[in-house]
């Protein structure tokens, strides 16, 4: 009877565990890491490689996320080369087969996705191009709601047994991004076709969605720092073309920004690719793109 009570009570207390075990879930970006949330909630403990202010092109790969790899059931990326400089390496040396290749733990975010930019012929004099594409894909929420399917369905595979809430959890975010995005569009529709500037081409998918024009970039090519010769140019064309906005992301140089807007009576405007890049956007998904869209629609109305 000892014997039979030791082992119903070993499997009571293994099943117990066995039902309160989360998904550990690694996301390469705070942004994917914001929508891991949103899908997965309590069922997932989350680590988010980069940090918010970080270039993600560069992001300071710490021996530490080898460990974290290593005991991932998701991994959870963009898919198209953001992470291509740091990423690879970090995963070989976890050697953990749920997250490579084909595994149902790896997570191609861009999968779906129409990429923009992609070059015929990679040329790296051109810059820091990526063959896959533009890699900045995420500022626009009609692929938000793509990433959320993705993450979704790869929880749901991963941990059957909570599929119903992973599915319950994508369908409410991806209405709330629907009924937002409403919103969003009717904030900047009096400024369609404005132009802005920004200093790394990182904003094609957010000006496409919300009918902006981005042509003139303070780097002369993606990943190259500005020369003086260039800013003249751009400060020609700025005073050309009344543009009086520019974007600067948190890990860019802000005082070339401030430069460039003094000669032309620019305003600068922080932005952020990543949840908790700038101030007012640590809520989440949906309070990045609040911010984005007000910040913007306030400064070219001339309120900032």
């Amino acid at each position: 009877m000892k014997i039979i009570l030791s082992l119903l009570t070993g499997a009571i207390i293994t099943a117990a565990f066995t039902a309160q075990a989360k998904l550990n879930v690694v996301a390469t970006t705070p942004d994917l890491g914001a929508i891991a949330k949103e899908i997965g909630g309590d069922k997932i403990d989350l680590t988010t490689m980069a940090r918010p202010t970080e270039d993600p092109h560069f992001v300071d790969a710490k021996p530490s996320f080898i460990l974290k790899l290593n005991k991932a059931d998701v991994l959870i990326h963009g898919g198209a080369e953001l992470e291509v400089g740091w990423l690879p390496k970090l995963v070989e040396q976890a050697r953990n087969a749920k997250i490579i290749g084909a595994a149902k733990g790896e997570v191609r975010c861009c999968e779906g996705v129409q990429m923009r930019e992609v070059p015929e012929k990679p040329d790296r004099s051109a810059g820091d191009i990526h063959a896959a594409g533009n890699p900045h894909f995420l500022v626009d929420p009609a692929n938000a709601k793509i990433v959320a399917h993705h993450i979704a369905d790869a929880f749901s595979k991963v941990d059957a047994a909570n599929r119903e809430t992973y599915e319950s959890n994508s369908r409410q975010f991806i209405a709330t991004l629907d009924t937002k995005l409403v919103e969003w569009q009717a904030k900047l529709a009096p400024f369609k076709g404005a132009q802005l500037v920004a200093y790394h081409n990182s904003w094609l998918y957010f000006a496409n969605r919300f009918d902006l024009r981005i042509e003139l970039f303070l780097e002369p090519k993606p990943g190259i720092s500005p020369s003086p010769a260039h800013l003249a140019t751009v400060i020609a064309k700025m005073k050309a073309q009344q543009v009086r906005v520019i974007i600067v992301d948190p890990y860019l140089n802000r005082k070339t920004a401030e430069t460039v807007a003094r000669n032309t009576g620019a305003t600068v405007v922080d932005v952020a690719q990543f949840p908790g890049g700038v101030k007012g956007t640590e809520g989440g998904y949906v309070a990045l793109l609040d911010y984005l869209v007000n910040s913007l629609a306030s400064a070219l109305e001339g309120k900032q």
